[in-house]
């Protein structure tokens, strides 16, 4: 099978990361899929979103070795150090406008259920998640959260934006606080807003049981467009992994994906 799914520029950055197979043992054994291969086939699941026992075997692996693959470089904390790697090319590259932020969520529905899942309010009550998102001016992301569908986005306010990682890339010190945090109604909380000022960060968040016409919506675009994209990867628009780690490996691989088409325009 002709492999494309795995781009060159991607690869480059992330086989460093990569721990090395165990080599099998005295006794014998088959030798270890590569991590190229192994990388190559969960690219292929979260793109298309297909089961992992359906991962084609012209791959060279199958869907469990890949999905222990998955789980490991996420404890191993390989995904969160590629995002932060991609987010430096970008601070050096001056492409993070960090005048302000932005912040929104999505529900996905989950199929058989699982860990950090809860009644939908918008999809007739049945189990789902959310996807909390934190991006800058342009729609870069910086922070990802996943909660039960039934968490209300106010209470990932704080967390998101305590989430975001110390940047550095350019002189002086590293940047991980953006001077304004846009957000619509869901995120209206007076300790919120005194929280983010203390943090130094300006708070521009509608407020409820007021008419709409914030103006809000002309500059909140980029984080709907980068949910948008976020949900091109068929593993996010639908989860299907009952483990909520291996959700949030899928997550933190779509940033990642999202943050390199950044550094390549």
């Amino acid at each position: 099978m002709s492999r494309t799914v795995l781009p060159p520029e991607l690869w480059d950055r992330i086989k460093d990361l990569l721990p090395e197979p165990k080599s099998p043992s005295p006794e014998g054994g088959r030798p270890p899929v590569p991590n190229r291969i192994a990388l190559e086939g969960i690219l292929f699941v979260l793109r298309t979103g297909i089961p992992w026992e359906y991962l084609p075997s012209g791959f060279g692996c199958s869907g469990m070795t890949c999905w222990r693959r998955l789980r490991d470089w996420q404890a191993a904390g390989i995904w969160s150090r590629l995002h932060l790697m991609l987010l430096r090319e970008l601070q050096e590259a001056d492409k993070i406008d960090w005048s302000r932020a932005l912040i929104d969520s999505s529900h996905v529905r989950a199929l058989g259920g699982g860990e950090e899942t809860g009644p939908s309010p918008v999809d007739r009550r049945k189990l789902g998640s959310k996807h909390h998102i934190l991006v800058d001016a342009h729609g870069i992301p910086l922070a990802a959260h996943l909660t039960a569908a039934n968490v209300p986005d106010v209470a990932q306010l704080v967390p998101l934006v305590a989430d975001i990682p110390s940047v550095s890339g350019k002189r002086g010190r590293p940047k991980s606080r953006p001077k304004a945090l846009q957000g619509d109604r869901g995120y209206d909380s007076d300790p919120g807003r005194w929280i983010l000022r203390w943090l130094g960060i300006k708070p521009v968040i509608a407020r409820r049981r007021t008419e709409n016409g914030s103006g809000l919506g002309t500059t909140r675009w980029p984080v709907e467009r980068t949910i948008s994209w976020f949900h091109n990867f068929g593993r996010l628009r639908i989860r299907r992994d009952r483990r909520s780690d291996i959700h949030k490996a899928f997550m933190a691989l779509g940033m990642s994906l999202i943050c390199l088409s950044f550094v390549l325009s």
